[in-house]
């Protein structure tokens, strides 16, 4: 059910159980490789059916039930998966499934017995194109998503990863969709595949991969597609020529008026809105990393702390080392909450995430309000991780009674107080940068 054109290729239409796959001709002599992907999945409804596969298998997908190819493939698909079948609420997904041509792939539970790896992305009614890396290098396998929100060709999320993963030495690529009773448009823009080799060996000349007969013989045939494409123009304008010659209309199927040129005043509202919450989630995700490293430092800092307790712990003996250990447990004990403390902000950045998120569809006038909210609750919440983190400075402040705390090698500062105070203020300006633009 594939419908080609010239800029793209619809594996599927909207309409109930199609069946549409697309596989290359020769079989890829490649040892590693690397394949990019440029898709579209949209629908009508808040769900949609069934999904979109990405294969590399030992022989050419046959049309069959797995997103439109054979079951019992030799090689390794990545799913797109669009229907919850189980019932978990984890779908949309990615889920990565190998087979060594004789498992029957899992419907009923979205493939979760058998996955590799999988992770949980929403590909589906996208404002850009979703974008998908997927790297075979060494035995290991990785996955990578852009979301569609960002215009940035090179916005990759890491996905799943599979190790140790053996995959046959050569093989076809192709891309297959499928729908049920729900229906999506499965569109494929792009389908890039680059060979990897390690450093310092020979790259081989592509002249050697494809024969020369087989590239007059592959132009041909598009020369030959092109002219027929060129005659269903030709006989559609034929059958419809009171479309022709009317200003702002082309004659194809897809009719344009002259009103749609032109933005209307919800329309341009939308744009705006959306323009501003995609800033606000792409701010909130580099706050999120930040949170990361602040994190993975503290770590390492309560974990430096008590491999000194245990050195010098055992090295000082009497009453005086029971103190100095107290007080070092004390201190311990304060860094704990710190990172609890930062735990909950990455928490409430999540959750703030997932509300603009559903709040990029137009006329949800709930999911803003809501968004609204969770922002005035982290404004209080950093409020309250303030006055924590200034009540366990001054409580840890040296004092003549108190026995000093050993010396330990210099570790970098990640949460002084003056980062802190930039990063409150930061949020602080954003968050009253979006209320002015409400």
């Amino acid at each position: 059910d594939a419908i080609p054109s010239a800029d793209q290729i619809r594996i599927t239409t909207s309409l109930k159980s199609q069946r549409g796959s697309v596989w290359t001709k020769t079989k890829s002599i490649f040892e590693y490789w690397e394949v990019e992907v440029t898709f579209r999945v949209t629908g009508r409804g808040r769900i949609g059916a069934d999904g979109l596969a990405i294969w590399f298998t030992e022989e050419q997908g046959l049309e069959g039930p797995v997103f439109g190819a054979a079951d019992k493939w030799n090689g390794v698909g990545i799913f797109f998966d669009s229907f919850d079948n189980d019932g978990k609420k984890n779908n949309p997904g990615v889920i990565v499934v190998g087979n060594n041509g004789k498992l029957l792939y899992d419907h009923q539970n979205d493939g979760s017995t058998q996955a590799l790896a999988s992770c949980q992305r929403d590909f589906r009614n996208k404002p850009y194109p979703v974008r998908v890396k997927i790297t075979y290098y060494q035995k290991t396998l990785t996955v990578l998503i852009n979301n569609g929100f960002t215009p940035d060709k090179e916005d990759y999320e890491f996905c799943a990863k599979v190790e140790d993963m053996v995959l046959p030495s050569q093989g076809y690529f192709g891309i297959s969709a499928a729908t049920g009773g729900l229906a999506d448009d499965h569109d494929v823009l792009s389908f890039l595949t680059f060979q990897l080799t390690e450093p310092g060996k020979e790259v081989p000349t592509p002249d050697a991969e494809i024969p020369q007969k087989d590239k007059e013989k592959y132009q041909e045939e598009f020369e030959h597609f092109q002219q027929e494409l060129d005659k269903k123009k030709e006989e559609f304008q034929k059958e419809h020529p009171d479309v022709q010659g009317q200003p702002g209309k082309t004659a194809c199927p897809f009719f344009l008026s002259a009103d749609d040129l032109f933005e209307t005043v919800s329309d341009r509202e939308l744009r705006q809105i959306f323009e501003g919450q995609n800033r606000i989630h792409l701010e909130i995700k580099q706050l999120n990393r930040q949170l990361d490293m602040i994190l993975d430092e503290q770590r390492r800092y309560v974990s430096a702390v008590t491999d000194e307790i245990a050195k010098r712990g055992a090295g000082v003996p009497g009453q005086q080392g029971q103190v100095s250990q107290q007080d070092i447990e004390t201190v311990v004990k304060n860094q704990e909450e710190v990172i609890r403390q930062v735990n909950e902000i990455r928490n409430s950045m999540s959750d703030a995430l997932r509300l603009i998120t559903g709040a990029q569809h137009p006329g949800s006038a709930a999911g803003v309000y809501e968004t609204t909210q969770h922002f005035n609750d982290i404004k209080e919440h950093l409020h309250v991780v303030k006055r924590d983190i200034e009540h366990l400075v001054q409580r840890n402040m040296p004092s003549g009674e108190k026995v000093k705390c050993p010396d330990l090698p210099p570790f970098p500062s990640c949460l002084s107080t003056v980062h802190f105070f930039i990063f409150v203020a930061v949020q602080t300006v954003l968050f009253i940068g979006y209320i002015m633009y409400r």
